[in-house]
């Protein structure tokens, strides 16, 4: 059996108190989002962005990868994911090609150099990320 908590124990939140709330969100991803961008361009020469869709596609673990999949999986907007793969594509880093059965869809495929750039950029990533989302979480 259940236990229920009293009505006189529920708390309403006040949207002032949900705008609050949404704004330190906000701000947490901003100051973890910045010292990404920073720490990976200063070091790596790349940005979140691209390191995020060259994550994406390392942890899809295929050769070919459709861009409406991988859309679906990431944070960006289309357009920001069309730029930031025609980016890799002209760094070299990930290759595009049409599928035969269905010349609408678009495939992305790292290339070598993408997956040497990304397994040298992830353990920047990953130790700013636990620095900064410590630190944030902290706040």
């Amino acid at each position: 059996m259940s236990k229920t908590a009293p009505q006189a124990d529920r708390r309403t939140v006040t949207p002032t108190e949900r705008v609050d709330e949404w704004r330190r969100l906000l701000d947490r991803h901003a100051a973890v989002s910045c010292a990404l961008e920073k720490g990976l361009q200063g070091q790596h020469g790349i940005g979140l962005s691209e390191f995020e869709t060259l994550d994406r596609l390392m942890d899809a673990n295929c050769d070919d990868y459709r861009m409406s999949d991988l859309a679906g999986d990431i944070h960006l907007s289309q357009s920001a994911l069309s730029r930031a793969v025609a980016r890799l594509e002209r760094d070299g880093l990930v290759h595009r090609s049409m599928c035969v059965d269905d010349r609408r869809a678009i495939f992305v495929c790292p290339t070598e150099e993408g997956r040497a750039v990304h397994a040298r950029a992830l353990p920047t990533h990953r130790a700013i990320l636990a620095e900064t989302w410590d630190r944030v979480r902290a706040d």
